[in-house]
């Protein structure tokens, strides 16, 4: 299992992509457009990946804080590279559902923004949480790629050996047919 220095960062990594994906959903400063039609439907979806992240990130850093090296709530050694990776992997989607959505609307905003024949009056330039919300998925990818890497199982555990033999005399004298 790796370190528990690097759990201990991936753990603040995650947390402060939390706090980043909850401050770019709860702010209002990231909407296309508050006119009726297509822009709304894309803010409502977008709006709903980024709670699911944030309630993945939450349930990964839960699962981060049973598996890790640091803490006691796992007796079983064998497990905790295991509840480790599976963080890890939640971690990495939860980055993912943030930075899509944030995306999605930047790519929307830029687009109107560069379109001639859109209207001036409702043409956005692309807000702070947008930002933060970029930050913020590249704080729970880091955080999910580190603990992806550093969840091995130690050596010596119960993985099994394989048995290679070679054509001499210490292979097992079998004549197949």
């Amino acid at each position: 299992m790796g370190s528990s220095g690097v759990q201990m960062v991936c753990v603040a990594l995650g947390v402060m992509g939390l706090i980043g994906a909850i401050v770019c959903c709860a702010l209002p400063l990231w909407k296309v457009s508050a006119f009726i039609g297509n822009n709304i439907l894309t803010a409502q979806a977008a709006r709903a990946m980024t709670i699911i992240s944030c309630m993945l990130c939450g349930l990964s850093l839960l699962v981060l804080f049973c598996g890790a090296d640091f803490t006691t709530c796992v007796q079983n050694e064998d497990a905790k590279p295991k509840l480790s990776l599976v963080a890890g992997v939640g971690l990495l989607l939860a980055g993912l559902l943030v930075i899509i959505p944030v995306s999605w609307s930047a790519n929307i905003t830029v687009r109107d923004f560069n379109n001639p024949l859109f209207p001036n009056s409702q043409k956005r330039e692309m807000g702070a949480c947008i930002y933060i919300g970029w930050a913020a998925g590249v704080l729970l990818i880091l955080a999910g790629g580190l603990l992806c890497c550093f969840s091995r199982p130690k050596s010596g555990s119960s993985g099994g050996t394989a048995k290679y033999y070679s054509n001499s005399a210490s292979a097992p004298n079998k004549n197949y047919v």
